[in-house]
């Protein structure tokens, strides 16, 4: 069976062995497509060097972006897209975080209450240096979908109760602004697509778009 691959690129403090790509590993490897997802840096410029290469090294079909991984998944060009839950307008809040974690003791606070699961999973560092960096990190994704300009495939999935759409963080008429009306479809869950979503519509929509694939 000749496999094709789809890149997972996951969301802060998710990893290898996050949840979702997971799900889409066992449910589509017998269908021949090989889900891959690896742990990049929370850095965002590091994360970026790490994905490109992976992206060289595999020659994906498609990249899938979930939360803040979404940034990272729009900066890879003449490539489909799909997204879970994509944060955005994360870079506003982490650049409130920049400032308040120059405060003493406020990183080891961040590091606290945002602490990775345990596993194969990105490490997380609020310190105002990586911080800052978000907000031209959403500059540069947000450019480069504007290169594919709607030739290329971008389509997200949004939780109506995610809890990151009351701040903003993940925002559905930040995703119309850039990407249009029809681009997107609401499932009844959080932010965490569960399990009975990632079988009624992501995967449906992944194996949608390698049937309509020449």
């Amino acid at each position: 069976m000749v496999m094709v691959n789809v890149l997972y690129i996951h969301g802060m403090g998710g990893g290898s062995d996050s949840r979702i790509p997971s799900i889409l590993r066992d449910a589509l490897a017998p269908k021949g497509i090989a889900v891959v997802c690896r742990t990049y840096d929370f850095d965002p410029e590091i994360a970026g060097a790490q994905i490109f290469s992976w992206v060289a090294e595999l020659k994906p079909d498609l990249v899938i972006g979930e939360s803040l991984g979404s940034l990272h998944t729009l900066k890879i060009t003449g490539i489909p897209h799909l997204f879970v839950s994509p944060a955005l307008n994360a870079s506003f809040y982490f650049s409130i975080f920049s400032v308040l974690t120059r405060i003493p003791g406020m990183t080891k606070v961040f590091d606290r209450i945002y602490r990775p699961r345990e596993g194969d999973r990105q490490p997380l560092h609020f310190i105002p240096e990586t911080l800052k960096k978000y907000r031209r990190h959403r500059e540069e994704a947000l450019a480069a979908s504007a290169v594919d300009g709607g030739s290329i495939c971008d389509f997200a999935f949004f939780g109506a109760r995610d809890h990151y759409r009351r701040s903003g963080v993940v925002s559905i008429r930040t995703w119309r602004k850039h990407f249009g009306e029809g681009s997107y479809a609401l499932y009844e869950g959080t932010h965490f697509m569960e399990e009975e979503f990632i079988h009624k519509m992501l995967i449906p929509k992944i194996i949608e778009f390698f049937q309509d694939k020449p």
